[in-house]
């Protein structure tokens, strides 16, 4: 069984997934946080969480900037007039938008994100689609990664998300429209149609409301109606490009792959300290850290590293970077942390004070086309690190550490991050 139907409170019906879906070739996740700028607000006025609010200036033209699921009941909506909106619901509660906080809290949930994969686009500020595919060996079918996602999101930041799965981004996103509020839906790619076809034109993209009106006036009410009607028929009715690209639709393709707006040639973390360092013990542990953020970001992204690079500046802004080629590339932080302390040695620092050091993984190769040698003594190590990998997952970072890192030390409490997450 694919879903099951549930009803939510008087917002008409929602589909959320049943038990033991099957989502092994679901791997594209579209997130979606639920009435998200009225949520970070409420986080702050508890007592209203029941009652409907709205978000946006009163009086004048202000307009809705966003309603919570008690006031979307009386039919408020976003960028509707205030002044109409307290007139569907004139109980409700306004409150001013304060976009600082929508800001801070979308980069820690897309933070959550970038903990589970690399493969991260976000849409909006409270949106976004994952492709989850290289994360599914470490963390589990998409499903349980979805599932684990809400619960951290939830816990850690108090907000609640709707989320969809499905083997590409179009049915994702309906999916996780379908599921709203506070809900997962997975949909198998072997039941996309029936999923689909059901489903009310206007739920395909580019169907808006002239596109709608023209297709109902032939008959056309279901993307079920729109998959049947030939091709030829369909660019004749709208067009050559909208009827190619709806008739795909209708049939559940969509081409399209998450995009991040950039190919990952290498992988790094470095960090500027607040006050210069001399002690070489205190270097060490903190390259212990490094290593582990980015063994992690190459597990993530499915990626092993052939290559091990250090950065080091000096006090005086004098920068040196070492670098080895390893036998076999790697992606765990043992052998990294090795590499670079080795390196840090070869270095010989004659007691120089350290402004910023940096790890870094290059000459990238894909995880699954590397083959571990006869007498490797890594794949020990490796399940240990995976098994922290799930702990971040579900907890956050920090959750497991290297016991070099869980003493409270001076120099970390001062350090200043340069893109830490």
């Amino acid at each position: 069984m694919m879903v099951a139907v549930v009803s939510k409170g008087g917002q008409g019906e929602r589909q959320v997934s049943a038990s033991g879906v099957d989502s092994s070739r679901a791997t594209v996740l579209h997130v979606d946080m639920d009435a998200f700028f009225a949520s970070v607000e409420l986080l702050e006025h508890p007592e209203l969480v029941h009652r409907p609010v709205i978000i946006g200036h009163e009086g004048g033209r202000g307009v809705v900037t966003s309603a919570n699921y008690a006031a979307r009941r009386f039919g408020v909506r976003s960028a509707m007039p205030v002044a109409r909106a307290l007139r569907l619901c004139p109980q409700a509660v306004v409150l001013r938008p304060h976009h600082a906080k929508y800001r801070d809290a979308s980069q820690e949930v897309m933070a959550i994100f970038r903990d589970v994969t690399p493969l991260v686009e976000p849409l909006s500020i409270d949106e976004a689609f994952l492709d989850v595919a290289g994360a599914v060996r470490l963390f589990g079918p998409p499903a349980q990664i979805a599932a684990a996602l809400r619960e951290r999101v939830h816990r850690q930041t108090g907000l609640t998300c709707s989320v969809g799965a499905g083997a590409t981004k179009f049915i994702a996103k309906l999916a996780s429209t379908r599921a709203k509020p506070d809900g997962l839906l997975v949909v198998p790619p072997e039941q996309t149609l029936e999923f689909l076809h059901p489903l009310p034109i206007d739920a395909l993209w580019g169907v808006g409301p002239s596109t709608r009106d023209a297709l109902l006036r032939r008959g056309i009410r279901t993307v079920r109606d729109l998959a049947e009607t030939p091709p030829h028929v369909l660019t004749g009715w709208i067009g050559a490009g909208a009827g190619g690209k709806l008739h795909d639709l209708a049939w559940g393709r969509d081409p399209r792959r998450v995009h991040t707006g950039r190919t990952e040639k290498s992988i790094g973390h470095e960090n500027t300290f607040g006050v210069d360092v001399r002690d070489v013990d205190a270097l060490r542990r903190e390259l212990l850290d490094q290593a582990d953020r980015v063994a992690v970001r190459l597990r993530q992204g499915g990626h092993r590293a052939r290559t091990v690079s250090l950065k080091v500046r000096f006090a005086d802004f004098t920068t040196i970077t070492r670098s080895h080629t390893l036998p076999e590339a790697t992606d765990l932080a043992r052998r990294i942390h090795e590499e670079t302390t080795s390196l840090l040695e070869a270095a010989d620092l004659r007691g120089r004070a350290v402004r910023l050091l940096g790890t870094r993984g290059e000459q990238l190769v894909d995880a699954d086309d590397e083959v571990p040698g006869l007498w490797s003594d890594d794949e020990q190590w490796r399940g240990a690190e995976t098994a922290s990998d799930r702990a971040v997952l579900r907890f956050g970072r920090g959750a497991v550490q290297p016991a070099a890192l869980l003493s409270p030390r001076r120099d970390r409490r001062e350090r200043l991050a340069d893109g830490a997450p």
